[in-house]
C-alpha cells in the first residue's frame, strides 16, 4: 500500500513538472518562473526516488512480485478530457480561478511573486529572494508642506516634521476637514500614525480644544475623547510615549489604559487621548451601557491600529466593539468617527464596509509607498534530524551568513529571537563561529577601530563596566548587545542607545522590541518563527502581525535607502508565510467561534434584549459582511443564499443557537415564545470578567449538588476554567511539578504523587495550573523556561477568574465558598497566603527574616494573621523588636500594623415583623491612612450570613476614602426570616484588596424580643353606595356635582365622618378617594363650628400645592366662599390673614414651628411661633395625610403636631365650659396612610378608642386591605445587575419601552425616576428605541404643528426636545409654566409618556395605566450614597396605575436590584409596621416643649412622652428600640433614661438650665424652638457671634483713633451712616461664613466629582473656600481638596455665588443654591435673636453688621459695591454719577443725595449722563420710581428721659422717637426681586465702648407719608458709664433691612 501511495504522488509531482515545463525539463533562469520550474522538477525526482525506494522494500517483504509498472505514468488517465494534467499555465490558472470562492475572485488576477523573484535551493536549505519594487514618484501625489496646510497651533502637533509623504498627503482632505469614517491600507513604516495624528488634531479642533475655539460652545455634538486601540500592549505603550510628546505642546494628556495601566475615574476624566488594546476596550464598552458619563460613551473618535487583525483569533474583539459602537451612535444620534489603520489587505472593501467608511474614505496604498525600499529573504531550512541542538546549530550558520553579509558592507543587524533566554543564546553562538572563521575581530568588534563605531564604544565602556548584568559586558565586548524585557530598564536603555551610536553592531532581541520602541536597522534577521505560547501549551507559528512589524524596522528612513529583512524558518512552516505574506488571501472573520460570549456581553449591556435584536446587531459585524460575499466558506450554501439574500434566517439561527447555548449555561434567560433574552447573574459576572462561556459550563458542572467547599477544590475550580485547557503537562516538567508540589504547595492536589505503576496522576492542564498558582502565590523559584512561562500565564489569568467564581457565589449566597475565592485573588494579587501576616503587604520595608519571626510568634493551629498582627500593639516597642529579632524594628512594626485597614463594626438588630429584621450596622475606620498604601480609597466587602446554614442574606460593597474613613459609615439592612429565628448572625467585612484583612462580627439573637400579633383589617362592607343627597346641604352637594355617589370605602366611613366628631384613622391603597374623606370632616366642622379652622398637614410641598389648588378651586369658589391659605416653606402670613383663614394647608415643619408658641413667646415678637396662642386654640380639625410618613425621617416633626394637638385639646377640654355633649376632645384629628401593620397602635396615637370595652371601642379604626383599590393593580417585579447606579439605570432603558409597548401601547404611561437627570437620560433613551422602531413619535397624539408651537414657549431645553415626540418631563427644576404645560398635556391625553421624579407620586395626581418604578434607590445627600426608597414611596407610586372610570386594571413595573428582586416580592403588599423616628430628633422637640412652656420639669417631660406614637411602639416593639421588653416598668424606666440623658445633651449645648426637677429654656434654646434649628446651632452661633464681635470691634476702634476729634461735632444730629470700607466686608463675609458652618447645612449634598466644582467656583468667587483670605488681607491661601468635599463649604460658596450672580456650573447647583437661600434669612434672624442677648462691648456695632449683611442679602449688592447699582443702572452710569459736579455744589453723588432731591431734579440728571446710553426712557423711568420706592426716614422729635423701676430700684432709661416716612409705590415690572415691604431696626447703643442698649423695629408697608411714634427702654447705668464726657451721650442708629445707603446715625444727650 505504501509503495503504491508514493508512485500516486511521484507520478501526480512528474506530470505537473512536465505540465509546466512543457515536457521539457530544462532548467530555469534567475527569472520567477524558471526558478520555480527547477524547484517543482527538484520536488519530483525526490518523490520518483521515494517511490522506489518503497517499491524496493516491498518486494523485499514479498508484498510485490513486479511491479515495476507502478511507476510508469498513465497519460490516457493523466492527459485524458477533464483531466489538470497536460494542460497549459493559462488553463490551470483560469480553473484555480473559477475554484475561488465568491467575492475573492479579482484579487488573484495576474497575482503571485513579483517580477525578479530569485528562488534558490541548496541541499537543506531553500531560498526565496524578493527584490524591492521600484518607485515611480511621478504617479505620487505631491508632498504637502505642513506650514501651508495648518496654522500655527495645529502645526504643534507635528513639530520636526516639515512636510507629509506622498501617502499622508493624498488622506489629508479627508483625514483633516471631514468627518467620514476612513481606512488606510498601506505597508508598515508608511507613515501612517502621522495619519492618525492628522485626524486626531481635527478631531479636538472640531470639539473646540484646540484651533482658536477654545470652548464647547460651538463644538459639535461628539464625545470629547480619543481612543487609539493598538493590538498590543507594548505597542500602545510606544504610541503613548509618541503621541505624549506631539501632543504636550497642545495642552493636551495621553493616558495608557491597559492590562498594566488602570487609571483612577479622575484619571480617565482628565485624558483626551486613551491608547488602549481591543481586550480592555471591549471590557469598558461592556460595562458603559447608555451612560452618558462612562468613558465608553465619551469617546468621540476611535482609531483601531493593524485592523487586519480581524482575521486573527482576536479579532472579533474588534467585531464585538465596532458593531456596538455603530448601534451606540444610531441610538444616540451622536457621531463618532472610526480611523482603521491596516497593513495591505486583499479584500480592503469589506472592511471598509463593516467599518461604514464611504468611498471617499477608504485609501489602499501598495508597498511602493514604504519610505525605505525592502529587500526581503525567505529561508526555509530542511532538517534532517530531530535533535534540537542540531536544529538550532543549522539555523545559528545560517543567520551568521546573513549576519556577516550585512557587516561587510557596513551595516548594523538586529536578530530576532523568541525568548529571553536565545538572545544571549544567540549572540554567545553568532561569536563563536565569527571567532571559528576568525572574522570576530574585523567585522564585529569596534573595540579599538579608528572609526565612528570605535569613538562610541569609548563613550559607553565605562557605563557598561558598572551595570550588574555580566551578559551586557561580555557581548559589548564581542561588538554585540542583547535586549528582552527581563533585562533591567537601564540596561535596556543603554544596550538602546549603544546600538544608536554604533557602538555595537549586532544586536539580539526579542519581538517586544519591535513593538514598543522605535529602533530601526539596516538588516533585520528573523532566526526561527517558533514561539511558545502558555495559553496553547505549546509552540506556535510567530504571527504574521509580528513578522510584518519586525520587517518594518529594517532601514533607517534618515540614513538608508534601503533596507533588507530575513526570515529563517523551518521548511514546514515556509510555504505558510509565503502564502501569507506575498500571496495574501482575504482575510475571514472568526467571530462565529466566539459569538455566544460576545451575544452575552450585549444581552448584558443591554443593547440586545430579543432574538431578533441580536440577529440585527449581527448585521454590524464583519462576520456579516462575509457572509454575505462568501457563503461557501460560512457553511452556506447555494441554494440557501438564493432563498435568503440577506441572510436573515441564518443570522437569527446562529443568534438562537448562540443564546440555547447561553441558556443552558445559566447566563441569560430565554423566552422561547416571545424571544426576549434578559440578563442573569452568571452572563453578568461572565461579560465583566471577560469569561468564557465554556468556563461558565464547566464551574456550574464541578459546583452542581456540592455543599462543602474546600480550597483545594475551589483552586481546581479556577484551574479547570477554559483559558487552561491549552497548556499541556509533558514529560520533561513532571519530576520538577512533583518537586514544586511537595515542597511549595501548602494545599495538596488530591491523588498527586505516583500511582502504583510509578505514573504520575498530575496529567491534566488543571493540576498543572493547580500547582503553578501556588508557585505564583509562594514567590516559588522555578527551573524551567516553559514552567516559567506557564506560571506567569496562569498568573495573569488566575485572580480575573477567580474573582468571577467569588461574584458567582456572592449572588448565589454561597458564602463559605466566596470568602475562600477572595482570598484566593487576593493572594494571587499580592503573591502570599491568606494565612500570612498582612504585614507582608509591607514586603518593601520588612526584611523576610522580620516577617518570618512575626508569623512563629503568633503561630498556632488557628493562626489568625490580622488579630496576631493587632496584638503586636499590646506590646511596647521593645518587646515588637524583640520578636523580630531586631530590636529598632519594633517602633516601625508597630507603625505598619497601623495602617493595616482595621474596621470598626456594630451592629443593632431591631425587629421588624417576626418575619424581617432591619440591622443598624456601623463601620468606622480605625487606622492610619498612608496615600502610599491606601490610595484615594479603600473597598471592602460585607455580608451577613447564618453561619449554621451557610445562607447569604445580604452583600454590598463599601468604600472608605480618605476623607470619610473616620467617621461613621452607616447601613441599614432588612433581612428576612427564612423558618426559625437563628441563635445568631455573622457581619463579614473583609477587605477586597488587602490580603488576610478580615473581621466577623456575630450578632446574637437570643435577646430579640420579635413583635407578635395579628394585623388589625377591615372588612369592605357591601354596602349600597351613598348619594351625595347625603350631605343634605345642597352647598355641599354642588362640590360633587360631577359624582352621583360615594365609593365604597367613603359610603363605609360617611356616617362617623359626617356625623360625629370621633377621630378617624383611615389606612387605604393610593387611590381610594381619600381627599374625600377629609372633605367630609371638614364640611362637618364647618357646619357645626364656623368660626373655628381646619389644618391640613401635607407632608410634602408639592402635595401641599396640589391640595391647595384643588380646594381653592372647589372650596375657596362657588357657593362656599372659604378662605384657603397655603404655609410651607415658601410661604408666610401675619397673623391677622391666619386668624381670617378657614382652611389653612400646612407643612408639617410650619404647623410645629406655629404651634410650638401656643402659651405665647418668651421675649420674640413677630415670627411664627409667637402667632401661635389664640390662634391653635381655634382649630378644630386636623388632617395629616400620609400619615405612614411617621415612620420615615421627617416622622417626628408629625409626632410633635399629634401630640401637642392632643395635648392642647385636652387641656382646653378640662377648662369649665370646654367639654361639648359627647365629651372629645375640642381638636378632631383624621389621619389618611396607606394600609398599615400596627393600624391599631397609630389608630390610639390619633385618639382612637382602641382599648376599651364600650360601644365606641375601634369606631374610627379603618385599616382596609391593599385589594380594595377601585382599579386593580399587577405589579411586575424585575431584577437587574450591575454593582454602579447610573450603567444600571442605563440598562432599564430598553426594559421600559418594552414594558410600553407590551403593556400600555396606546395609553398613558408614567416612569418615576430619582433625579432630574435621569428624567432627562431616560426620555431621550425612550426616543432612540422608538426611533430604531421607525416609530419616533409613537407616544404623541396631537398634530405636529400643535406640539411644536407649544414647544417653542418652553424655557427647558431637554423638555423642548422630548416633548415633540410625545414625552414629557417633570421635576423640580422645571419653571412652574413648564410644569403645567406637561400636566395639561399629559391629562389631554397629547402626550403618552412622562418621565418624572419620585415626588410627583405625592404631589401631583396624574394617574396613568402604567407605572415603571425604574430604580428603587436615590442618592442620599446626608450620607453621600444611594439609598433605598422607603417602601410607603414605593407603594405610593405604584398607586398612581390605573385611571379609575377609564381602566380596568393597571399596571405597575418595579425595577430594582437582582439581590433585591425577592424582598419586593414579598414584603410588596405585606406592608410594614410604622416604628418612630422621634428618637433622632428627641432634642429638638424636648426643648421645643421647654421653650413653648408645655415642659417644666423631669417629671413633665416623661410624661410628655407618653403622648407619642413613640410610647406605644416602645411597648409594642420593644427590642426596636433597645428595651428590654414592653412592660410598664421597662418601658417607664427607658422613658426616665431618655429623658436625662437627652436633658443632658440640652445643657451641653446651652439650650436648658435645669435646677434639681426644674427646667428652664435659655436664649439659645428660645432660638433653636422659635427659628426652628438643630440643638447644636446655637452655641455654634454664639462661637461665630463672640470671634466676630471681636473682629469688628478691633477693626472700628482703629478706624476711630485715626480719625480726627472734629469728626465728633460734625456727628450731631441725624446724619448719614456712612460704610465703614473694610469692616463691612470683613463682617457679613464672617456672619456669612458662620451661618453657613452651622448644622442646619451638614445635609447639603456633595456629589461625585463635585469638589472639584467647587474648587473651580472657589476661583470665581470673591472671598474664596473661607474667610481666610479676607482675613489674610486678601493673601492667597492654600486650601487642601478635602475642604471642597465639605457640604458647608459648598454652602458658603453658593451664597458667595448668589449675591456676585455668577453661573453655577451644573443645574444641580441651582436647586442646592436654593435650598441655601431660603433658609439663610431664618438663620440670619436667629444669630441676631442670640446677639441682642449677648451683651459686651462691640455687642452695637455687631447688632449694626447684623442689619448691613441682611441689606446686602436682600439687595443682592456686595459690601464694596456702590448702593447706586440698587437703582438698576449701567456701571458707566453709577461711574459718572460718582464723578460728576463741581465742588462747592449741592452734589448727587450718592443714593441718598439722589433720594433726597426731588424727581425732576434726578430725571434731568440721568438723561443728561444716558444720553449716550442704550437705556430707554422706560428703564430710565424705572430707575427713578424704584429709587422713590425706598423708604426716606426723618427724625421729628427726640426726648430721653429716666425713670426708676419701683420693683429692683434699677433706673430705666427711655427713648421717645418721633419719625416720618416717605416712599412711593414699587414700580412693577416683569423678574423684579426688588423689595415690596421694608423694616426699620433702630438700635440704641452707648457712646463709648459700643454696647447694646436697646433695640426694635418697625415694619414699612403702606406708600406716602406718614409719622411713627417708638419708645424704646434701655439701662440708663450702662448709658452713663459709657457716655463719655460732659454728661454722656448714646447713639441711635436708623437702618433699613432691605436697602443699602439709607441709614442714618443719630447722637443724642442723656440730659
Amino acid at each position: 500500500q505504501e509503495a503504491r501511495e508514493l508512485a500516486e504522488v511521484a507520478s501526480i509531482a512528474r506530470a505537473e513538472a512536465d505540465a509546466l515545463t512543457g515536457g521539457g525539463g530544462g532548467s530555469g533562469t534567475h527569472s520567477v518562473a524558471f526558478a520555480s520550474h527547477k524547484h517543482v522538477i527538484k520536488q519530483a525526482d525526490k518523490a520518483q526516488k521515494r517511490a522506489e525506494q518503497a517499491l524496493q522494500r516491498a518486494k523485499d517483504a514479498g508484498a510485490i512480485v513486479d511491479g515495476d509498472d507502478l511507476l510508469q505514468v498513465d497519460t490516457s488517465v493523466q492527459y485524458g478530457q477533464g483531466g489538470l494534467l497536460g494542460r497549459s499555465h493559462d488553463e490551470l490558472a483560469a480553473i484555480q480561478q473559477a475554484l475561488l470562492p465568491a467575492g475573492s475572485r479579482h484579487y488573484y488576477d495576474h497575482r503571485g511573486l513579483p517580477t525578479g523573484t530569485i528562488h534558490e535551493t541548496e541541499d537543506d536549505y531553500e531560498k526565496v529572494i524578493i527584490p524591492p519594487l521600484k518607485k515611480d514618484d511621478t504617479e505620487m501625489h505631491p508632498r504637502l508642506n505642513i506650514a501651508d496646510i495648518l496654522n500655527s497651533e495645529e502645526q504643534k502637533a507635528f513639530a520636526g516634521t516639515t512636510s507629509l509623504n506622498p501617502m499622508q498627503s493624498t488622506v489629508f482632505d479627508v483625514a483633516f476637514h471631514h468627518r467620514d469614517n476612513m481606512l488606510v491600507c498601506a505597508p508598515t513604516s508608511a507613515g501612517k500614525t502621522n495619519v492618525a495624528m492628522l485626524t486626531v488634531v481635527a478631531h479636538f479642533r472640531d470639539v473646540g480644544l484646540i484651533g482658536g475655539n477654545g470652548s464647547y460652545e460651538n463644538s459639535m455634538e461628539t464625545g470629547d475623547k480619543v481612543i487609539y486601540v493598538a493590538p498590543m500592549k507594548a505597542l500602545a505603550q510606544e504610541v503613548v510615549e509618541k503621541f505624549s510628546s506631539k501632543l504636550k505642546a497642545l495642552k493636551l494628556i495621553v493616558r495608557e489604559l491597559t492590562g498594566d495601566m488602570q487609571l483612577t475615574r479622575a484619571e480617565a476624566e482628565s485624558a483626551n487621548v486613551i491608547v488602549t488594546t481591543p481586550e480592555k476596550w471591549d471590557v469598558v464598552t461592556r460595562k458603559s451601557g447608555n451612560d452618558e458619563n462612562s468613558l465608553g460613551n465619551k469617546c468621540g473618535l476611535l482609531i483601531i491600529d493593524e485592523v487586519h487583525l480581524l482575521a486573527d483569533e482576536r479579532g472579533a474583539v474588534i467585531e464585538s466593539v465596532v458593531a456596538r459602537l455603530h448601534r451606540l451612535v444610531e441610538s444616540r444620534q451622536k457621531q463618532t468617527r472610526i480611523v482603521g489603520l491596516s497593513a495591505t489587505l486583499p479584500n480592503y472593501e469589506d472592511v471598509a464596509e463593516f467599518l461604514q467608511v464611504p468611498s471617499r474614505g477608504t485609501f489602499f496604498f501598495g508597498p511602493e509607498h514604504r519610505p525605505v525600499s525592502l529587500v526581503q529573504n525567505f529561508i526555509g531550512i530542511q532538517s534532517r534530524t530531530k535533535d534540537r541542538r542540531a536544529k538550532e546549530h543549522r539555523m545559528n550558520e545560517i543567520c551568521f551568513d546573513v549576519v556577516l553579509d550585512s557587516l561587510r558592507r557596513g551595516y548594523q543587524v538586529m536578530v530576532f529571537v523568541h525568548s529571553r533566554k536565545g538572545t544571549g543564546d544567540t549572540a554567545s553562538a553568532l561569536a563563536d563561529i565569527a571567532s571559528q572563521e576568525g572574522v570576530l575581530d574585523r567585522n564585529f568588534v569596534t573595540q579599538g577601530k579608528e572609526n565612528a563605531g570605535g569613538e562610541a564604544y569609548k563613550r559607553y565602556v565605562d557605563r557598561v563596566r558598572k551595570s550588574r548584568n555580566r551578559e551586557v559586558g561580555v557581548h559589548f565586548d564581542n561588538g554585540m548587545g542583547i535586549h528582552h524585557a527581563g533585562m533591567l530598564r537601564g540596561d535596556r536603555k543603554l544596550t538602546e542607545q549603544m546600538f544608536s551610536d554604533g557602538a555595537i553592531k549586532v544586536l539580539c532581541c526579542t519581538a517586544t522590541l519591535a513593538w514598543g520602541i522605535n529602533l530601526p536597522a539596516h538588516t533585520v534577521v528573523i532566526k526561527g518563527t517558533d514561539i511558545y505560547n502558555a495559553e496553547k501549551g505549546g509552540v506556535v507559528d510567530l504571527s504574521i502581525l509580528d513578522v510584518q512589524q519586525i520587517f518594518g524596522r529594517a532601514g533607517r528612513p534618515q540614513f538608508d535607502t534601503s533596507g533588507e529583512a530575513t526570515m529563517i524558518t523551518s521548511a514546514e512552516a515556509f510555504p505558510k508565510y509565503m502564502d501569507k505574506l506575498v500571496r495574501a488571501m482575504p482575510i475571514e472573520s472568526n467571530f462565529i467561534k466566539q459569538l455566544a460570549d460576545h451575544l452575552n456581553a450585549e444581552v448584558v449591556g443591554g443593547t440586545v434584549t430579543s432574538i431578533k435584536e441580536g440577529a440585527r446587531w449581527l448585521t454590524y459585524t464583519y462576520l456579516y459582511t462575509r457572509m454575505l460575499r462568501n457563503p461557501l466558506a460560512y457553511g452556506i450554501n447555494a441554494d440557501e443564499k438564493q432563498d435568503d439574500p440577506m441572510l436573515s434566517r441564518r443570522c437569527t439561527k446562529l443568534i438562537t443557537e448562540a443564546a440555547q447555548l447561553l441558556v443552558g449555561n445559566e447566563m441569560i434567560r430565554y423566552n422561547v415564545n416571545t424571544g426576549n433574552l434578559s440578563v442573569a447573574q452568571k452572563g453578568k459576572v461572565a461579560a465583566h470578567f471577560y469569561v468564557q462561556a465554556e468556563s461558565i459550563e464547566t464551574f456550574n458542572e464541578m459546583m452542581r449538588d456540592r455543599e462543602q467547599y474546600t480550597d483545594g477544590f475551589l483552586i481546581k475550580l479556577v484551574c479547570s476554567a477554559t483559558e487552561f485547557r491549552g497548556m499541556k503537562v509533558r514529560q520533561e516538567e513532571l519530576s520538577e511539578l512533583a518537586t514544586l508540589h511537595a515542597r511549595e504547595c501548602p494545599i495538596k492536589l488530591d491523588g498527586a504523587g505516583l500511582d502504583d505503576q510509578g505514573m504520575s496522576l498530575i496529567t491534566g492542564p488543571e493540576d498543572k495550573a493547580f500547582i503553578l498558582t501556588q508557585c505564583y502565590i509562594s514567590r516559588s523559584k522555578i527551573r524551567g523556561f516553559t514552567l516559567i512561562s506557564d506560571m506567569n500565564y496562569v498568573a495573569s489569568n488566575c485572580g480575573r477568574i477567580a474573582r468571577s467564581l467569588f461574584e458567582l457565589c456572592l449572588g448565589g449566597g454561597k458564602a463559605s465558598a466566596a470568602l475562600k475565592l477572595l482570598r484566593l485573588a487576593k493572594s494571587v494579587d499580592n503573591q502570599f497566603w491568606w494565612f500570612q501576616s498582612p504585614l507582608r503587604h509591607f514586603h518593601d520595608e520588612l526584611k523576610e527574616q522580620q516577617l518570618s519571626a512575626i508569623e512563629m510568634h503568633g503561630n498556632d493551629k488557628r493562626y489568625d494573621g490580622l488579630q496576631a498582627a493587632l496584638a503586636l500593639l499590646d506590646l511596647q516597642a521593645a518587646e515588637v523588636g524583640h520578636i523580630c529579632k531586631m530590636a529598632k524594628a519594633g517602633k516601625k512594626v508597630q507603625q505598619l500594623v497601623r495602617m493595616i485597614p482595621n474596621v470598626d463594626v456594630t451592629c443593632k438588630v431591631q425587629p421588624v415583623t417576626s418575619e424581617v429584621f432591619n440591622f443598624h450596622i456601623t463601620l468606622v475606620g480605625a487606622f492610619n491612612w498612608l496615600r502610599r498604601w491606601h490610595g484615594g480609597a479603600q473597598s471592602f466587602w460585607l455580608w451577613v450570613e447564618d453561619g449554621s446554614s451557610n445562607r447569604l442574606y445580604h452583600h454590598e460593597n463599601i468604600v472608605l476614602s480618605h476623607r470619610t474613613f473616620s467617621e461613621e459609615f452607616t447601613l441599614d439592612l432588612s433581612i428576612p426570616v427564612f423558618g426559625r429565628v437563628p441563635s445568631q448572625y455573622l457581619i463579614r467585612v473583609v477587605s477586597d484588596s488587602w490580603v488576610g484583612v478580615e473581621y466577623v462580627h456575630p450578632v446574637l439573637m437570643d435577646n430579640v424580643v420579635v413583635p407578635g400579633g395579628k394585623r388589625p383589617e377591615t372588612d369592605l362592607q357591601d354596602l349600597t353606595p351613598l348619594p351625595t343627597t347625603a350631605l343634605q346641604d345642597e352647598r355641599y352637594q354642588a362640590l360633587y356635582a360631577k359624582i352621583d355617589t360615594f365609593n365604597p370605602i367613603q359610603t363605609q366611613l360617611f356616617h362617623v365622618l359626617y356625623h360625629t366628631d370621633l377621630p378617624v384613622f383611615l389606612g387605604a391603597p393610593t387611590g381610594s378617594g381619600k381627599t374625600i374623606v377629609a372633605e367630609l370632616a371638614i364640611l362637618r366642622m364647618k357646619r357645626l363650628h364656623p368660626k373655628s379652622i381646619c389644618v391640613y398637614i401635607a407632608p410634602l410641598k408639592s402635595l401641599a400645592k396640589e391640595r391647595l389648588k384643588e380646594w381653592r378651586s372647589r372650596l375657596g369658589g362657588g357657593p362656599l366662599r372659604w378662605n384657603v391659605l397655603e404655609l410651607s416653606g415658601d410661604t408666610s402670613h401675619d397673623r391677622s390673614t391666619m386668624e381670617k383663614a378657614d382652611i389653612l394647608v400646612c407643612t408639617p415643619e410650619k404647623w410645629d414651628l406655629i404651634t410650638r408658641g401656643w402659651k405665647g413667646s418668651h421675649g420674640i415678637e413677630n415670627t411664627n411661633a409667637a402667632n401661635g396662642k389664640a390662634f391653635v386654640k381655634r382649630v378644630r380639625l386636623l388632617v395629616m395625610d400620609e400619615v405612614h410618613l411617621v415612620g420615615e425621617d421627617r416622622g417626628a416633626v408629625l409626632e410633635a403636631i399629634v401630640s401637642r394637638t392632643r395635648y392642647i385639646s385636652r387641656l382646653l377640654q378640662e377648662k369649665p365650659g370646654s367639654i361639648d355633649s359627647t365629651g372629645q376632645e375640642i381638636t378632631r384629628l383624621i389621619g389618611l396612610s396607606t394600609s398599615l401593620e400596627n393600624a391599631q397602635d397609630v389608630a390610639d396615637w390619633l385618639g382612637v378608642d382602641t382599648k376599651s370595652h364600650s360601644v365606641k371601642s375601634g369606631v374610627g379604626m379603618y385599616n382596609f386591605r391593599s385589594s380594595v383599590r377601585p382599579v386593580p393593580t399587577r405589579v411586575h417585579v424585575q431584577g437587574y445587575t450591575g454593582r454602579h447606579y447610573c450603567p444600571r439605570m442605563a440598562t432599564m432603558n430598553k426594559p421600559c419601552y418594552a414594558a410600553i409597548k407590551d403593556y400600555s401601547s396606546d395609553r398613558p404611561a408614567l416612569i418615576f425616576v430619582a433625579s432630574r437627570r435621569q428624567t432627562r437620560l431616560t426620555a431621550i433613551d425612550i426616543i432612540s428605541h422608538a426611533a430604531a422602531d421607525e416609530t419616533p413619535k409613537r407616544f404623541l397624539d396631537c398634530p405636529d404643528e400643535y406640539i411644536e408651537s407649544i414647544a417653542t414657549d418652553i424655557q427647558d431645553e431637554a423638555l423642548r426636545h422630548t416633548i415633540i415626540f410625545g414625552i414629557g418631563l417633570h421635576h423640580a427644576g422645571l419653571s412652574a409654566k413648564d410644569r403645567d404645560v406637561v400636566e395639561r398635556l399629559y391629562l389631554k391625553g397629547d402626550i403618552k409618556v412622562l418621565v418624572a421624579t419620585a415626588t410627583l407620586a405625592w404631589g401631583v395626581n396624574l394617574p396613568a395605566r402604567l407605572v415603571i418604578v425604574k430604580g428603587t434607590e436615590f442618592f442620599d445627600g446626608k450620607v453621600s450614597r444611594y439609598v433605598d426608597y422607603p417602601l410607603t414611596d414605593v407603594l405610593q407610586m405604584i398607586g398612581r396605575a390605573g385611571r379609575p372610570g377609564f381602566d380596568d386594571q393597571g399596571e405597575a413595573v418595579v425595577m430594582t436590584t437582582e439581590d433585591k428582586k425577592t424582598f419586593y416580592r414579598k414584603f410588596l403588599y405585606k406592608p410594614f409596621p410604622l416604628e418612630s423616628k422621634l428618637d433622632e430628633r428627641m432634642s429638638e422637640n424636648i426643648n421645643a416643649e421647654i421653650a413653648g412652656g408645655t415642659i417644666a420639669s423631669i417629671t413633665e417631660a416623661v410624661g410628655y412622652l407618653s403622648w407619642t406614637f413613640y410610647a406605644r411602639r416602645c411597648k409594642g416593639n420593644p427590642s426596636f428600640y433597645g428595651l428590654e421588653s414592653g412592660s410598664d416598668e421597662h418601658v417607664a424606666e427607658h422613658f426616665i433614661k431618655t429623658t436625662e440623658s437627652t436633658i443632658e445633651r440640652l445643657k451641653a449645648q446651652r439650650c436648658v438650665k435645669q435646677n434639681d426637677e426644674d427646667l428652664t429654656p435659655t436664649t439659645l434654646g428660645l432660638a433653636a424652638c422659635n427659628y426652628y434649628l438643630d440643638h447644636r446651632t446655637p452655641k455654634q452661633m454664639q462661637f461665630g457671634i463672640r470671634e466676630a464681635r471681636k473682629v469688628i470691634h478691633d477693626l472700628v476702634e482703629k478706624q476711630d483713633s485715626e480719625m480726627s476729634s472734629s469728626n465728633e461735632k460734625q456727628s450731631q444730629g441725624l446724619v448719614p451712616l456712612e460704610n465703614r470700607g473694610n469692616v463691612e466686608e470683613m463682617a457679613c463675609a464672617w456672619l456669612l461664613y458662620t451661618l453657613c458652618s452651622t448644622h442646619e447645612m451638614d445635609e447639603l449634598p456633595v456629589r461625585h466629582n463635585e469638589e472639584q466644582l467647587n474648587e473651580e467656583l472657589s476661583y470665581e468667587l470673591m472671598w474664596g473656600a473661607d474667610t481666610q483670605s479676607l482675613m489674610a488681607g486678601g493673601k492667597e491661601v492654600y486650601h487642601d481638596v478635602e475642604v471642597f468635599l465639605d457640604p458647608h463649604t459648598k454652602a458658603f460658596l453658593l451664597v458667595q455665588a448668589y449675591l456676585e450672580r455668577v453661573p453655577l456650573p451644573i443645574s444641580d447647583y441651582v436647586n442646592d443654591t436654593k435650598s441655601v437661600t431660603e433658609n439663610l434669612p431664618r438663620l440670619l434672624a436667629a444669630m441676631e435673636f442670640i446677639a441682642s442677648d449677648d451683651i459686651a462691648a462691640g455687642s452695637f456695632d455687631l447688632m449694626t453688621e447684623f442689619t448691613r449683611t441682611r441689606q446686602v442679602w436682600a439687595s443682592r449688592t456686595l459690601p464694596d459695591e456702590d448702593p447706586l447699582e440698587q437703582m438698576s443702572l449701567s456701571e458707566n452710569t453709577i461711574d459718572r454719577i460718582k464723578s460728576g459736579g463741581k465742588p462747592g455744589k449741592d452734589l448727587l453723588r450718592t443714593i441718598l443725595d439722589l433720594r433726597r432731591a426731588p424727581k425732576n431734579r434726578v430725571r434731568g440728571l440721568l438723561q443728561r449722563l444716558q444720553k449716550t446710553q442704550k437705556n430707554g426712557s422706560n428703564d430710565l423711568q424705572y430707575s427713578i420710581d424704584l429709587l422713590h420706592s425706598m423708604p426716606l426716614i426723618s427724625l421729628k422729635e427726640v426726648l430721653v428721659s429716666s425713670d426708676v423701676d419701683k420693683a429692683n430700684g434699677k433706673t430705666i432709661g427711655k427713648l421717645k422717637l418721633d419719625l416720618e416716612v416717605q416712599r412711593e409705590p414699587k414700580p412693577s415690572r416683569k423678574n423684579d426681586y426688588s423689595p415690596a415691604e421694608f423694616s426699620l431696626s433702630i438700635l440704641v447703643g452707648t457712646f463709648q465702648q459700643s454696647i447694646l442698649l436697646s433695640h426694635s423695629s418697625v415694619r414699612i408697608t403702606r406708600s406716602g407719608t406718614w409719622s411713627i411714634s417708638k419708645e424704646l427702654s434701655f439701662d440708663w447705668q450702662a448709658a452713663n458709664a459709657g457716655g463719655g464726657e460732659n454728661g454722656g451721650k448714646i447713639r441711635v442708629r436708623f437702618l433699613l433691612n432691605e436697602v443699602r445707603g439709607l441709614d442714618f446715625e443719630l447722637l443724642t444727650n442723656l440730659k
